[in-house]
C-alpha cells in the first residue's frame, strides 16, 4: 500500500510539473506573440530608417544625404510631427557593400521595426536589401539607385508595391548619354563600367541607345567591367582606350573612378583624341582634387564631360536655403532627392493615418501625383492632409510624379569640370524614357 501511495504521489508530482511547464510555455508564447505579430511601431508614432553609404566608395554622397534626411525629419518634428507624434529616425551605414546593406536592412526591418527606409544609394546595395524590405512589409524608397533592374522587377510584381525611387532609372540616362555623344559627333565609343548593377545596367542602356542613333560601341561584345574593390586599373584603362575611340564612357563612383582617371593620365591618354564621358556617380566636387593636378598645377580631370539627373524641382530654392542655413554648405547631387524621398514617406504615413509600411506604400502615389492641391512645403502639405485635403507634393528634386513601377521621370544636365576644378552645368537634355 505504501508503494502504491508513493506511486500516486509521484504521478501527481510529475503531472504538476507538466502542468507548470505547460503554463510557463504558454506564458512565454504569449510574451513572444506580440513581438512577432505587431505592426512596425506599436507606439503609434512613425519610425523610419536610412540605409546610406557613410563609408566606402560612395561615402562622398552618403553623409550629405544622411544630413538631408535628418533635416527633413527635424523640420517635420518642428511642425507637430506625423500622426501627432515626433518621427523617429534610425540610421545605418551600408558601407557601399551589398552584404553590409543586407545586414543593415535586416536590423532596420526586424529589430528596429521601421515602416520605411530611405536608401540605399548604390543600386547593388538596394538590390541586396529590397527583398528583405518586401518580406517585412517595409517601404524602401531610394534617392539614387538608378539601375533599370528595379523597373523590370517591379513590372513582374516582385516588390508588391514596396519599392519607390526619387531619381529616374538609367534607361533614361542611357538615352541622355547617347544624345550627348551624338551631339558631340562621337562616332565610336568604348564602355568602361563598375561591375555591379549600376554599372552594367547603365552601360547596357547606353549601348542600346547609342547604336539606335547610328553610333558604334567598339567593345560592344566585351565592355570593360572593373571590380568595385580594385585599387589599380592600368590594364582596364589600356583596354578601354585601346584603338583610340572618339570617347570612353566611364560609369563609376568617385573613389575608384578618380583612380581610373589618374591611371589614364599616367598612361598619357587624357586630353588627347579620346574624350572621357562620365555619369552622375562621378559628379562630385571632390573628384578634381582626388584625381589631382599635373606638374603645371592644372587639374587633370578638367575637360571631362558627363550627365546627371536634373534636380531642379519646384521646391528647390526653399530646400537650398534651408540646407545652407543648417549646414553652411551647398547640397550634393542627391541631397534634394533624399529630402523628397523622406518627405514622401512621412506625407504618406499622415495620409494613411497609420505608421505601418503596408498602409504607407499605398498612399505614396496619392500624395506624389495629381490630382490634388500642389504644395512644395512639407509642413503645409501635412497640414492640408490633416484637413482631409488631397495633395500633389512638388519636390526639391522634381515634381516627383511616380509611375506604376515606382519610377520618376526627368531631364538630364550636361556637366563638365572646368580649369578651376569646379563642376559647371553646360546644358540640359530632355529624354522620353523610351
Amino acid at each position: 500500500m505504501q508503494k502504491y501511495k508513493q506511486s500516486i504521489i509521484a504521478k501527481a508530482s510529475r503531472l504538476s510539473v507538466k502542468r507548470t511547464l505547460a503554463k510557463l510555455t504558454a506564458g512565454i508564447a504569449l510574451l513572444l506573440l506580440p513581438s512577432a505579430c505587431q505592426t512596425q511601431n506599436s507606439s503609434g508614432g512613425v519610425k523610419i530608417g536610412t540605409l546610406l553609404p557613410i563609408t566606402g566608395d560612395l561615402s562622398q554622397f552618403g553623409s550629405p544625404m544622411q544630413d538631408s534626411a535628418s533635416l527633413l525629419v527635424k523640420t517635420v518634428n518642428g511642425c507637430n510631427g506625423v500622426l501627432g507624434k515626433p518621427v523617429q529616425l534610425i540610421s545605418e551605414d551600408d558601407q557601399t557593400q551589398p552584404a553590409a546593406g543586407a545586414a543593415a536592412m535586416t536590423k532596420l526591418a526586424e529589430v528596429n521595426r521601421v515602416a520605411g527606409v530611405v536608401g540605399a544609394a548604390g543600386s547593388a546595395v538596394s538590390s541586396a536589401a529590397i527583398d528583405i524590405a518586401v518580406r517585412n512589409q517595409v517601404v524602401q524608397i531610394s534617392p539614387s539607385s538608378t539601375s533599370p533592374i528595379f523597373s523590370e522587377r517591379a513590372k513582374k510584381g516582385d516588390f508588391k508595391g514596396f519599392w519607390f525611387r526619387t531619381a529616374p532609372p538609367d534607361t533614361f540616362q542611357g538615352e541622355a548619354l547617347a544624345k550627348l555623344a551624338k551631339a558631340r559627333k562621337f562616332q565610336s565609343v568604348a564602355v568602361m563600367a563598375i561591375n555591379n548593377d549600376y554599372g552594367k545596367g547603365l552601360a547596357q542602356s547606353f549601348m542600346t541607345a547609342f547604336e539606335a542613333l547610328g553610333g558604334k560601341v567598339v567593345n560592344r561584345d566585351k565592355p570593360v567591367l572593373y571590380p568595385p574593390t580594385a585599387s589599380t586599373f592600368e590594364s582596364e584603362v589600356g583596354a578601354a582606350f585601346g584603338g583610340s575611340p572618339d570617347a570612353v564612357l566611364l560609369v563609376g563612383y568617385p573613389e575608384t573612378g578618380s583612380l581610373i582617371l589618374k591611371a589614364a593620365y599616367q598612361q598619357g591618354l587624357l586630353g588627347k583624341k579620346t574624350q572621357v564621358i562620365l555619369t552622375e556617380g562621378m559628379k562630385d566636387a571632390k573628384v578634381p582634387q582626388l584625381v589631382g593636378k599635373n606638374t603645371a598645377g592644372q587639374y587633370i580631370a578638367a575637360g571631362v564631360i558627363g550627365t546627371a539627373p536634373n534636380t531642379r524641382g519646384p521646391a528647390l530654392a526653399a530646400f537650398l536655403d534651408r540646407y545652407k542655413t543648417a549646414f553652411n554648405r551647398e547640397p550634393g547631387i542627391f541631397d534634394a532627392n533624399t529630402w523628397d524621398a523622406t518627405a514622401l514617406l512621412l506625407l504618406a504615413a499622415e495620409a494613411a493615418k497609420s505608421p505601418s509600411g503596408s498602409a504607407i506604400k499605398d498612399k505614396i502615389p496619392e500624395v506624389a501625383n495629381p490630382p490634388g492641391q500642389q504644395v512644395t512645403d512639407v509642413c503645409q502639405a501635412l497640414s492640408l492632409i490633416r484637413e482631409g485635403k488631397d495633395i500633389d507634393y512638388q519636390g526639391a528634386s522634381s515634381s516627383v510624379d511616380i509611375n506604376a513601377q515606382g519610377d520618376v521621370t526627368g531631364s538630364y544636365d550636361v556637366w563638365t569640370i572646368d580649369s578651376t576644378g569646379s563642376i559647371k552645368v553646360l546644358e540640359t537634355i530632355a529624354v522620353s524614357g523610351s
